[in-house]
């Protein structure tokens, strides 16, 4: 058996040894909106790809630069290709932290972000932090941090259809990149 997974566009991708020409968007967006959060424990069905695009709102509603909108939008991108695990487990598998990282890094690069400074990096935790802290809020009634961290926009965390989050991933994904349909050839 070979150490690879089949994309849904059909791509044999070795998420150990990942190749940056085999990352295609079209794959990430896919995944992530079939993928839940919190590990499925919700109200409701909440898809990585839905918290992935409420990120690049909440940061694009803060001013931050594009390249800090579109490091939100891919943060989570790497879980398209290996899954997630809870915190409380993942903090218990060291080299799942190793690979983790490894594909993370080489999708920013694929996208142009491999060069992403710590005060950018730490604009993309926060973010994913306040999203986090609310979307918990919103469907479990529940607070995550004792303070509520500062939001700039209101936010839905309604249930959407796994279809209109993917073309929403996407539609932000060309917006932020620029991507005419020549451009696009770039990243296929």
């Amino acid at each position: 058996m070979s150490d690879y997974i089949l994309t849904y566009s059909k791509i044999k991708f070795y998420p150990l040894e990942p190749i940056k020409e085999d990352i295609k968007i079209e794959d990430i967006a896919h995944s992530l909106s079939l993928m839940t959060r919190a590990n499925g424990h919700s109200s409701h069905f909440y898809s990585v790809a839905q918290h992935s695009l409420q990120c690049y709102q909440e940061a694009e509603s803060r001013g931050y630069s594009a390249r800090v909108q579109l490091a939100c939008l891919l943060h989570d991108a790497s879980e398209s290709y290996i899954s997630d695990l809870t915190r409380p487990v993942k903090r218990n598998l060291p080299e799942y932290f190793i690979i983790e990282e490894k594909l993370q890094t080489t999708i920013y690069e694929r996208f142009g972000l491999g060069d992403l400074a710590m005060e950018e990096q730490k604009q993309i935790e926060d973010v994913d932090d306040t999203l986090l802290h609310y979307e918990f809020e919103a469907m479990m009634d529940y607070q995550i941090f004792e303070t509520a961290p500062q939001k700039s926009m209101e936010h839905d965390f309604s249930q959407r259809d796994f279809v209109s989050v993917e073309q929403g991933f996407i539609a932000a994904f060309n917006k932020l990149t620029g991507n005419s349909r020549a451009l696009m050839r770039r990243y296929e």
